[in-house]
């Protein structure tokens, strides 16, 4: 799968696991920093990840902050793009089979490296349940986004 990495300066360090973990599985990645532990603003790089998906660059985005929690509300800002905060394992499933969630943040000093990746692992092997009722809610979502466009 070809997808998209971001992380703020909290969220650095995790990265480079995380890169090194998605290359070995054979995922293409482009990485849109940060690529050092300078500060830097979350939304800027967000924006980036958000970018590459909704150009079809990309498949899937990963946003590594120190909580996950603004990354997540950043993403989520963007039109067409679904991000889910996941810390547990059925979460990073669930969010894709039945919202489908195209990116998924992750908070580095809430989650260590071994338990990362396999929520990383655990969101990309999930599909989307094209169920009705999944799919219903799916567009309501989107219809949400355009009802509240200025």
């Amino acid at each position: 799968m070809r997808l998209a990495i971001g992380s703020d300066h909290a969220g650095f360090p995790l990265k480079a696991t995380i890169l090194d973990f998605l290359r070995k599985e054979g995922h293409e990645v482009e990485d849109f920093g940060s690529f050092d532990e300078k500060p830097v603003d979350f939304p800027d790089i967000t924006r980036e990840v958000g970018n590459s998906i909704l150009s079809g660059d990309t498949q899937r985005g990963i946003m590594i902050c120190g909580t996950g929690v603004g990354a997540c509300i950043a993403a989520n800002k963007i039109p067409g793009i679904r991000a889910s905060l996941n810390h547990d394992v059925y979460s990073a499933h669930q969010c894709v089979e039945h919202d489908n969630v195209n990116v998924m943040a992750i908070g580095a000093q809430i989650v260590g490296p071994v338990l990362a990746l396999e929520l990383i692992e655990t969101f990309l092997k999930a599909e989307f349940n094209d169920a009705e009722e999944f799919v219903r809610r799916v567009e309501k979502i989107s219809q949400l986004e355009e009802d509240f466009r200025r």
